[in-house]
């Protein structure tokens, strides 16, 4: 049996005709009648009672083509879902981030990508850096977002494009001697005790501090240590020391810290979005869509990526080897 056999049978109940009925499906009216004696043979019942008056479905009939209405809804169903799927309207998007991402660039492209994409399922996990792009590497995240180039086993794998620049501020308690400053000299850091990100955590960051710092690393090996930035300006509210982050904590709004720059300005490694060269994933091509448009640090890297990999999926499949 096949699908247009259901519709042969669906047209004839609907006429209760066989000449109508194979006029609607553009065929004519013997192969009409000859396909639905097959439908009937194989099943091993009358579907249609023919009578005078016209063609009507038998009890059996009626059980027949409930379903085989159901049967095309579901196929005509499928159809729509799997465009959608191809388009990158359905699916899954798992991304690991730090926490400052979250202040900027995340929320503007995640709220556009949510709006584009409605009924795609956002699985979102705040993870470090080196966390998010070891499960990256392993198939269990689809983008990462870290700061810093992705180190280890794996990572030549990975396709890099920053998404945030970045430069070294300080907060503090607003009864802090350095409230009310606008800047602050590195060597004045020195002295204070600083709260800072684990080493652990954001590698990349405690790297670059430690070589902004020289020598003296008394500071930062004293220092406390916290997961994220929210964190970090937590215990400077509280009068714990000085935290050092990314300018993005800024877009934190307290009334009881006070931020100011570091002298001389220095840069941050920057916020970095990886995903794997070889996934091509519709749901992902979309996503990268929302942050070449978003994300103008990406440069045109990205442009040239998302170009390879439309080249490659409209390509025609290479002919078999003999």
């Amino acid at each position: 049996m096949e699908v247009r056999h259901l519709r042969y049978a669906l047209a004839l109940a609907e006429h209760q005709h066989f000449g109508r009925a194979a006029a609607a499906l553009g065929i004519a009216q013997p192969p009409l009648s000859t396909q639905i004696a097959a439908v009937e043979r194989e099943i091993g019942e009358r579907l249609f009672d023919r009578t005078p008056r016209g063609v009507f479905p038998t009890a059996a009939g009626t059980a027949f083509l409930a379903r085989a209405r159901r049967a095309l809804s579901e196929m005509t169903a499928a159809a729509v879902e799997a465009g959608r799927a191809a388009r990158g309207e359905t699916g899954q998007l798992r991304m690991g981030f730090i926490g400052s991402a979250l202040l900027d660039p995340l929320p503007g492209v995640l709220g556009r990508f949510r709006k584009a994409r409605p009924d795609v399922r956002l699985d979102l996990r705040e993870m470090n850096s080196p966390d998010g792009t070891a499960a990256l590497v392993a198939g269990d995240l689809d983008v990462a977002v870290g700061r810093g180039a992705p180190r280890g086993a794996g990572v030549d794998g990975l396709v890099t494009v920053p998404i945030g620049a970045d430069h070294l501020v300080a907060v503090v308690g607003v009864a802090h001697p350095f409230a009310g400053r606008a800047e602050i000299r590195l060597e004045q850091l020195a002295a204070e005790q600083l709260i800072m990100s684990a080493p652990e955590q954001e590698p990349a960051v405690a790297a670059h501090l430690r070589s902004l710092f020289g020598a003296d690393t008394t500071a930062l090996d004293a220092a406390t240590r916290s997961r994220d930035v929210h964190t970090i300006i937590g215990l400077a509210a509280c009068g714990v020391g000085v935290g050092l982050g990314p300018a993005r904590m800024r877009l934190v709004t307290r009334k009881d810290v006070w931020f100011c720059d570091v002298a001389p300005r220095l840069r941050l490694p920057d916020l970095q979005l990886s995903f794997r060269a070889a996934d091509d994933s519709p749901v992902l091509a979309a996503f990268l869509d929302i942050v070449r448009a978003n994300c103008a640090e990406v440069g045109s890297r990205l442009d040239d990526i998302l170009a390879r990999r439309q080249a490659r999926s409209m390509a025609p499949d290479p002919a078999p080897t003999r």
